[in-house]
């Protein structure tokens, strides 16, 4: 395990996602959203073995069940061996604070699990997930602040590595706030197709290709019919 950029004041952020060959991350109700082999599983795994946290928004978390988790004993192995202990943090982002209590990441207590919000989530909907998680941090504004909730992470949680997992919102949110520094992709031998398909960076464009997050290829290899990609992010090698 070796991170590459140095960062002062955050974790060194990497995203992980499998996508069809026509670029969507899940069908257009999100009914479909899990497309890849077995070998892009094992992936996911052992991209986890290295991270302090593991992060994901609140949409992924309730319509994929998902508890971001280590993976079984071979994985909690490999842990051990990146110096780390069996299980990462596990992190919630969303910015309404809206989120199912009743979500299968709750019904599993074997790490801790931290909530990033902002000021639009209600003191009511707080109330219900703070019996629920072990800490919160809330952006003043109304919208996120990802510099301020990575370095909070940083310094509160000693969180070196940060691996995202989704989905497409989240993933843009952190590529427009410039703390992104590794793209994992899976180019799985499908294609899904339609307008309102989910992409790996959903939400607003950027205006001009010039602003559009430059990307350099560290690794590639096939597996079978699978693409497995390592970019890293040119515009934050400095950090």
């Amino acid at each position: 395990m070796k991170t590459t950029a140095t960062q002062a004041k955050r974790p060194f952020v990497f995203i992980n996602m499998a996508m069809t060959a026509d670029g969507k991350i899940a069908t257009a109700n999100r009914a479909v959203s899990s497309f890849g082999s077995k070998r892009d599983i094992e992936q996911m795994y052992e991209l986890r073995t290295s991270a302090d946290a593991v992060m994901a928004g609140a949409r992924t978390l309730d319509l994929n069940k998902v508890l971001l988790g280590p993976g079984g004993e071979r994985f909690k192995k490999m842990r051990q061996r990146n110096g780390l202990g069996d299980y990462s943090l596990r992190v919630i982002v969303s910015g309404s604070g809206t989120i199912n209590p009743r979500a299968a990441i709750f019904q599993h207590k074997f790490s801790p699990i931290l909530l990033i919000t902002s000021k639009r989530a209600s003191a009511s909907k707080l109330k219900s997930l703070r019996p629920l998680v072990d800490d919160i941090f809330v952006s003043d504004s109304n919208t996120i602040d990802f510099k301020k909730a990575l370095e909070w992470l940083h310094e509160k949680w000693n969180v070196r590595r940060l691996l995202c997992e989704g989905g497409g919102e989240l993933n843009a949110a952190l590529f427009r706030a410039s703390c992104v520094d590794e793209v994992n992709l899976t180019i799985c031998p499908k294609v899904i197709g339609g307008r309102r398909a989910p992409t790996i960076a959903e939400g607003d464009s950027v205006r001009h290709l010039a602003d559009a997050a430059p990307l350099e290829l560290k690794s590639l290899r096939r597996v079978n019919s699978e693409i497995f990609l390592v970019y890293r992010v040119k515009s934050n090698a400095a950090h």
